[in-house]
């Protein structure tokens, strides 16, 4: 039966680039929007949708463009700022605005490229960019900050800064012929008058999609999932959701240019400060802090412990710490399962996006174990079934976990 399953890129990141608002800016960590899609085909327009681990923010924008009600939580500011600026509605006015100071922002930067404009303390930034490509951006980035303020002053603007976004890592070194980036062998120059033509393509892109209305109501709350306060007494009815899966893969890492280049991030030391407060998060001194990080809550179903044993006891390279890293995911991921009752409308149904992982020919099997937790905190209904398969490790999959809340 498994071996039947297939790839399915229709249900990841590859498929929202043409779909327009989720085609605005590559972020691999973003699951498919005919996956939610598919999910929310059956609720009603006046049902409230969650996802607790915004990330890209492709539930809310799914569930704001059917006419629902929606919010999502995260802890990282640009994705806040990126799932907010998703989730509006841009007037023609703002549009037309936007066009003619975009116009006017490549006449002036023309004169500055040869000036000392400002550029982001990304660690050996040589291999992203060349010299002078470097030179063309940050000449580009002051000019556009003349017209529209940095990209934090003036939510109507923050589209401008999408399209920069987008501009800078397709004008990068950075390779992406796999899930995580890398960089290619050698630095690509770029004259201006590509750099130019490039950014107007990607930013009247970005406008198509900004003048088709958002017909329903999203919005990117500060909130860590561990730890979920009452939010105004509104409750859900459907959890739509895909967490960090417990693999190691750093989010983080390819949010960095992004976040350095709209000053959400000065410092290496703030990447590992957010992925330290992450679920999964394993960059920089996110990996240090395990070996002295201690547990709070020792009631995990008892799957958990015996997988992160079996991990520990293998003769792998770093096998305590890989054992502790996952004891952290799980442990995290209940605390979340834990704390969300108190805003699940009673008869509400959750479903979570997660992926498999093997440590040292250990399994880790996701949704079991978090089928586990379900369980222990009181949930109903509990299943699980495989979305797709990863990539061409046949152990390697994406489930859909799926369970309803009663209240009492």
């Amino acid at each position: 039966m498994i071996s039947t399953v297939q790839q399915r890129s229709d249900y990841t990141f590859k498929a929202n680039r043409s779909l327009g608002r989720h085609g605005w800016l590559r972020l691999t960590p973003a699951y498919g929007v005919k996956l939610v899609e598919n999910l929310l085909s059956s609720v009603d327009t006046e049902a409230i949708i969650l996802d607790p681990f915004s990330g890209t923010a492709t539930t809310g924008l799914v569930a704001a463009e059917r006419g629902n009600t929606a919010f999502a939580f995260d802890i990282n500011p640009f994705l806040i700022w990126l799932g907010n600026a998703k989730y509006q509605n841009y007037s023609e006015d703002c549009l037309l605005d936007i066009r003619e100071k975009v116009r006017q922002a490549l006449e002036e930067y023309k004169s500055q490229v040869d000036q000392d404009n400002w550029t982001p303390q990304i660690f050996n930034i040589e291999r992203w960019w060349s010299s002078y490509t470097l030179r063309v951006l940050a000449s580009l980035r002051t000019a556009l900050v003349k017209q529209f303020g940095e990209p934090e002053e003036n939510d109507e603007y923050s589209i401008v800064w999408i399209a920069f976004c987008r501009l800078i890592i397709e004008t990068s070194s950075a390779a992406f012929n796999h899930v995580s980036m890398s960089f290619n062998d050698a630095v690509i120059h770029h004259e201006s008058e590509y750099i130019e033509e490039l950014f107007l393509s990607i930013i009247e892109f970005i406008l198509r999609a900004a003048e088709k209305p958002i017909i329903g109501n999203a919005k990117v709350l500060k909130v860590d999932a561990r730890n979920i306060t009452n939010l105004d007494n509104i409750k859900m009815n459907k959890v739509i959701t895909s967490p960090p899966y417990p693999n190691r893969i750093s989010y983080i890492r390819e949010l960095r240019p992004y976040m350095y280049w709209t000053k959400f991030i000065d410092k290496a030391k703030e990447a590992g400060e957010l992925d330290w407060l992450a679920i999964g998060g394993t960059w920089g001194i996110a990996t240090s802090r395990l070996n002295s990080w201690i547990i709070e809550e020792e009631a995990l179903p008892g799957r958990i412990f015996s997988t992160v044993e079996k991990i520990k006891m293998s003769n792998g390279k770093n096998s305590h710490l890989l054992a502790t890293y996952v004891l952290k995911y799980f442990h995290d991921m209940h605390l979340h399962l834990s704390s969300i009752r108190s805003i699940l409308e009673n008869g509400a149904e959750l479903h979570y996006i997660v992926g498999n992982s093997t440590f040292f020919g250990n399994m880790v099997d996701t949704a079991a174990l978090l089928s586990d937790s379900m369980s222990l905190l009181g949930y109903s209904k509990i299943h699980s079934e495989i979305v797709r398969k990863r990539n061409c490790n046949k152990a390697l999959y994406e489930y859909c976990v799926s369970a309803s809340w009663s209240a009492g």
